[in-house]
């Protein structure tokens, strides 16, 4: 039974031990697959809940609806929650930023109906990819994959930079310096390393290594401590409202916000649509940019393995987390664009020079702090995810299985974290990639589209299966979710789409030459 002993059989069993007709369903299912190109050849659920019981490759059931919910929460609230609130209050949407955020996390909402019942119905490692495996097929699920291993990494990469910024801006209020040749690209021309970011990532791989419970009492530590900060925030900034600072809650629009090139968002290029500067369009430009702050809720997905009741706990884990951070990202909104009036609110830091503004700099450097802790558990829980995603593509032969190994004590992809947090520990120190910030988003949301597309065909090809969630009205809901989703990245600039494309084309080449003839479904591979 592998690491997780006879429990982990047992909470699987709702998935585990259906008995598809012999007619319809899985071996119905699995006549029609024989049918299709091998690249379009799809795993069945069963299949892969039973290649978690492997030894070698299972991982350990140790995560509880609570675990999921705070990791849910520690990989949300990061700098969006600090930073875009006052870049667009003030370039995009003033006040009504808050309806931006609801934009947003209505999007999301959406999408995590979708991934709720999909993780609740197939409790393995890899997310959309292992969903996308069951319903649409290798290659889409292969597509997917390869999606989510840059976003996780380039996510990861990002918020290790921006740590490392905020602790050098502390190290410096107390009278300590890097050297500018340890501080980054961004602070130092020739030579530059980020010392800070790259001893970040490799202290969060070896916590990752060592355990998910370990990852996850840690995690709780620091998302209490992050909420908190978030909380006293709140309550402290209420007292500095002034109501007129809300006066038009919609600012009347102004000109257009439109680009040339490569730099104009995709819509514009494709329908001449430009979008103005504040009013109700100002809303919808401004939910594609802080879309971004909600990015984490769908890595929740990639420990349903390491679950212990996966069928009740990851909707749980999901949807508390999401609701949790719309509820702060709203009233966190209000209340900066309450303390100051919009068209005067800082880009960098909104938050902490809103209360330096009323004369309270004591808070500002609790927001720095808060800022700083939260951005440690963003960065883990990133990471976490593209180990996760790695290890099941791995263990799919989709990738070399050397990488699917867990360790025989910790029972944790070792190989696999190991090689991803060097790598990213790396990149982090050396490279500047605040510019293709912008890819994280596009990936998640191309993510969002196949999740919710395979929520309907699994629907369809295999109505038989036991779901403890079921995403309600099918297939309307997913319907809406897909042009949600669509509708915010085409508002993203056409060269974070040309740069997406280059990575999918790159995938393309890796699968056909590897993947496709070293997948466990190819019969020809070795096992």
């Amino acid at each position: 039974m592998g690491p997780h002993g006879a429990r982990a059989g047992v909470e699987v069993a709702p998935v585990s031990e259906q008995k598809p007709d012999r007619g319809s369903g899985g071996r119905g299912a699995e006549a029609k697959a024989k049918a299709r190109p091998d690249f379009l050849r799809t795993k069945s659920v069963e299949q892969s809940i039973q290649d978690t019981e492997e030894p070698e490759h299972a991982l350990t059931r140790s995560l509880s609806a609570l675990d999921l919910t705070v990791f849910g929460v520690g990989v949300i609230i990061g700098t969006g929650i600090f930073v875009l609130t006052g870049a667009v209050a003030k370039e995009q949407a003033g006040p009504a930023t808050a309806l931006a955020f609801v934009v947003a996390g209505v999007v999301c909402a959406l999408a995590a109906l979708c991934y709720a019942e999909f993780a609740s119905t197939v409790p393995v490692a890899g997310s959309a990819y292992t969903f996308s495996y069951a319903s649409l097929g290798e290659l889409p699920a292969w597509i997917i994959g390869w999606d989510l291993v840059l976003e996780f990494a380039l996510g990861t990469a990002v918020v290790a930079v921006g740590w490392a910024g905020y602790i050098r801006s502390l190290m410096d209020n107390a009278g300590w310096h890097l050297p500018l040749a340890l501080s980054g690209p961004d602070a130092a021309h020739g030579f530059a390393f980020d010392l800070l970011a790259f001893l970040l990532v490799l202290v969060l791989t070896a916590i990752l290594v060592l355990g998910m419970k370990l990852s996850a009492r840690v995690t709780s530590v620091v998302v209490a401590i992050k909420v908190t900060v978030v909380l006293l925030v709140i309550v402290a900034g209420s007292f500095f409202i002034k109501a007129e600072n809300w006066s038009p809650f919609v600012p009347e629009p102004e000109g257009t916000v439109s680009g040339s090139g490569l730099t104009a968002p995709l819509i514009q290029l494709m329908f001449g649509y430009e979008p103005t500067t504040y009013g109700v369009q100002g809303i919808f430009a401004a939910a594609a940019v802080v879309f971004f702050a909600f990015i984490g809720f769908d890595i929740v997905a990639t420990a349903a393995e390491e679950t212990r009741v996966p069928q009740r706990d990851m909707p749980r884990g999901i949807l508390g987390s999401l609701f949790i951070c719309t509820v702060l990202y709203v009233a966190v909104s209000v209340v900066v664009t309450g303390m100051q009036k919009y068209t005067r609110l800082s880009v960098d830091a909104p938050l902490a020079d809103a209360f330096k503004e009323t004369g309270h700099p004591f808070y500002a450097g609790l927001i720095s702090f808060g800022a700083a802790v939260g951005l440690t558990t963003v960065c883990m829980i990133l990471l976490l995810g593209q180990t996760r995603v790695f290890f099941a593509m791995s263990r799919d032969g989709l990738l070399p299985r050397v990488f699917s190994k867990v360790h025989p004590e910790f029972a944790t992809p070792y190989r696999s974290t190991i090689l991803l947090g060097v790598i990213i520990a790396i990149v982090s120190g050396f490279t500047s990639i605040s510019e293709l910030a912008s890819l994280v988003n596009i990936g998640t949301l191309f993510a969002f589209v196949v999740v919710a597309l395979g929520v309907i065909i699994l629907r369809r090809t295999r109505p038989d299966l036991h779901r403890a969630f079921r995403t309600p009205w099918v297939p309307v809901l997913p319907a809406v979710s897909v042009a949600a989703s669509l509708w915010l990245m085409l508002n993203l600039p056409a060269e974070t789409w040309l740069r997406f494309g280059v990575w999918m084309v790159i995938g393309f080449f890796v699968y056909f030459f590897y993947g496709r003839g070293h997948s466990r479904m190819n019969p020809q591979a070795r096992r």
